[in-house]
């Protein structure tokens, strides 16, 4: 698998070479295609690629890529449980997380909330929404500590975990907002840590990539982070099954630029990594 994925980013690389070279310009290959020779060349075909054309030193990031018409502001949460507390767990989520997602009371919404399969193992992932942004959250924060039953959970929870973290995370405008979906299905949360000053890139890149992998209704959410770990962007993709995983994955290769963004966007990234999750019962997303 690696050795075709290889073969194709090549294959990729000099097709865009040869476009680059029919139009009378040379590209200059980067490794982080960010210099400021390739930014001052404002009609070469490197800035064709852009479907937004932006400048990082105008705004912050959050401002230039997110639905500005909106205010969403999203939590994920990285559970790692005791292994032999990973039923008694769950249980209790589904006893408690429902009952808030529900009550209007709370600015907030439970996106999803999963197990991991293939990853970390014996750790729950959860994905809240907060409609109002960092207000909405503070006022949800300031209600369940006067609420007996959430400080309840909080406490027999903190029984059953080895460690948590989470992130804050705001919503690519090009992507779709995540949405109850019926089951089954298995989700992949994959994340990649993107060098410093590149979300940019990233962004401009991912508004084309996006439109080859929505053939199955496969894209759930993208987001990037704007507190935890920086510059992080995580993907969520929802599959009947591993092998219907490897059968859409693949079949974006047989579009035409495909290749050519995969290209463009691996020098990008530091680190990436992905999780394969089953939902937990009480999932909207399932």
């Amino acid at each position: 698998m690696a050795t075709r994925v290889l073969q194709r980013i090549s294959s990729g690389l000099d097709r865009a070479k040869s476009r680059a070279h029919s139009a009378g310009h040379t590209v200059v290959l980067s490794r982080g295609l960010s210099t400021s020779s390739s930014r001052n060349r404002e009609d070469s075909w490197f800035k064709s690629l852009f479907v937004r054309k932006v400048d990082p030193r105008k705004d912050a990031h959050a401002n230039l890529l997110t639905k500005n018409e909106e205010s969403n502001l999203y939590k994920i949460q990285f559970h790692n449980v005791k292994p032999e507390c990973l039923d008694a767990y769950n249980k209790l989520c589904e006893d408690v997380l429902p009952s808030i997602h529900a009550d209007k009371y709370y600015p907030c919404e439970l996106v999803g909330t999963w197990n991991t399969w293939y990853g970390e193992q014996d750790q729950a992932v959860h994905l809240w929404r907060y409609r109002g942004g960092y207000p909405a959250l503070t006022e949800v924060m300031n209600k369940l500590r006067q609420n007996k039953e959430f400080m309840e959970y909080r406490n027999e929870r903190g029984k059953m975990l080895l460690s948590r973290r989470n992130q804050l995370l705001l919503e690519f405008s090009f992507w779709n907002e995540p949405i109850p979906r019926a089951g089954p299905n298995i989700y992949e949360l994959r994340t990649y840590q993107l060098r410093p000053g590149t979300m940019i890139e990233w962004g401009n890149y991912w508004a084309r990539a996006i439109g080859y992998r929505q053939h199955n209704s496969e894209a759930v959410g993208g987001f990037f982070s704007q507190i935890g770990n920086l510059y992080m962007v995580h993907h969520l993709w929802a599959y009947k099954d591993l092998q219907s995983r490897e059968d859409t994955r693949n079949s974006a290769w047989q579009y035409e630029g495909w290749d050519e963004l995969v290209y463009y966007t691996v020098p990008l990234i530091q680190h990436m990594d992905s999780r394969i999750m089953i939902p937990m019962k009480a999932s909207p997303l399932q």
